[in-house]
């Protein structure tokens, strides 16, 4: 006769909704983390606000008297919305009809004194998948860059980066920003960059790659001298664009999806290479955050076969537009997995053990846990680590030091115990 073998205890899980706990959503993650409990540092570096959960909040921080009276009168006294932003939500099928809760919405209960809702949301993410410090940007307003009223661009962002900096960051120091530096304004954009520089918790600057704004402007050289200067990093944070005339061929969500994100950071790193910034900024870091890493090899190739036939071209350039690329960073999310060999020469192309850097992309659909990470078959233990925090450590001069709980006491605490 078969011995019955004791079962752990186990908690049922209720339905996943927009009210389920994070840490529930994530609990097969935080069972992975145990493979990377002993890994030094873990840096997320792209999670997101879904800013529209807490606009009334953030409209509140708008200094254009205008602007503000304008945001108050739409939201009429809502909690959430997204008054002057240009975003469509109606055609935004991310939660795949509400298919995926977490994407659509977080309605999650808080602990009343436990700090801001969006702190504690993000502190939980955090402890159930294994991560030291994320790094926090916006969602609907990426699409700024597109806004035809320039002046929301540059009052929006400023009231987004006084809510991160003065509400946010203080409840949880875990949390760092990239401020957002309203690109339609360089003028102010410099100013921001010498006012928030020194602010705890403010790493670097964020331009959103959706527009349409030539990186290579005259008007643009003092904020790159400006960010340079600083020894903070310059990040080109890429989204998507349905309303792009290019974009409004394709008829599935899916297929816009695919390709617009890449397509923002193929045109602004090629203006960057051919008008030859990395040499007039040898000394600026550049990161590219959210484009996946499937296009790099592709540009490398297509801009060197270029240069190789016109270098009259980009005078400016001292090399081949791949060397340049090999030197900068990338974050790793969406990772491409379909093909492990290919996915494996690109890393090598684009030297991933120095130069990549680790991104969830929570609470996005199509997010990654770091066990995309660990889980790679060719990544030596060295490049993993390196991957997952150590890179950015160094980049971002953050201590290389653990705050995040233990998997197992995150996995206790929800009564998560099965093996």
């Amino acid at each position: 006769m078969l011995e019955r073998v004791a079962q752990p205890p186990t908690r049922e899980l209720a339905e996943i909704t927009t009210r389920t706990d994070t840490r529930d959503y994530l609990a097969h993650a935080t069972k992975q983390a145990r493979s990377y409990d002993d890994y030094e540092v873990i840096v997320d570096i792209d999670a997101h606000v879904s800013e529209s959960r807490f606009w009334a909040e953030i409209c509140t921080y708008i200094e254009n008297d205008v602007l503000k009276q304008m945001a108050e009168g739409m939201m009429q006294g809502a909690k959430s919305g997204n008054a002057l932003l240009n975003s469509a939500s109606g055609i935004s099928f991310q939660a795949v009809s509400g298919r995926i809760p977490h994407q659509q919405n977080n309605l999650e209960e808080v602990e009343p004194g436990a700090g801001h809702g969006f702190a504690q949301n993000m502190r939980r993410s955090m402890d159930a998948m294994g991560i030291d410090y994320q790094v926090v940007f916006p969602s609907g307003m990426l699409l700024l860059g597109m806004h035809p009223m320039h002046d929301v661009e540059l009052h929006v962002s400023n009231a987004f980066n006084r809510w991160i900096i003065e509400r946010i960051i203080p409840d949880e120091p875990r949390l760092l920003c990239l401020l957002y530096l309203p690109f339609h304004s360089p003028d102010l954009c410099v100013q921001l960059v010498e006012k928030y520089a020194h602010i705890p918790g403010v790493i670097g600057f964020s331009v959103s790659c959706v527009r349409n704004n030539p990186v290579y402007h005259p008007s643009y050289m003092k904020l790159y001298r400006a960010v340079e200067a600083t020894g903070k990093p310059l990040v080109f944070h890429t989204a998507y664009n349905w309303t792009d005339p290019s974009f409004a061929q394709l008829n599935r969500f899916g297929a816009m999806h695919a390709l617009s994100f890449s397509h923002y950071n193929l045109i602004h790193l090629t203006n960057w290479l051919f008008n030859g910034l990395p040499d007039r900024f040898p000394k600026l870091k550049v990161v590219w955050i959210e484009g996946g890493l499937a296009w790099i090899p592709y540009l490398m190739q297509r801009l060197d076969h270029e240069i190789l036939m016109r270098p009259s071209e980009a005078p400016g350039l001292k090399r081949l537009p791949s060397e340049y690329i090999r030197e900068m960073y990338f974050t790793s999310q969406p990772l491409e997995r379909s093909n492990i060999r290919m996915l494996q020469a690109t890393m090598e192309t684009i030297n991933a053990e120095t130069q990549l850097l680790f991104a969830s992309d929570w609470p996005h659909w199509d997010f990654d846990p770091p066990s995309a990470i660990t889980t790679l078959p060719f990544l030596s233990d060295t490049a993993k680590r390196n991957i997952l925090g150590l890179n950015a450590a160094k980049l971002f001069n953050l201590p290389v030091k653990r705050v995040r709980p233990r998997a197992e006491d995150v996995l206790a605490s929800r009564g998560n115990l099965v093996s």
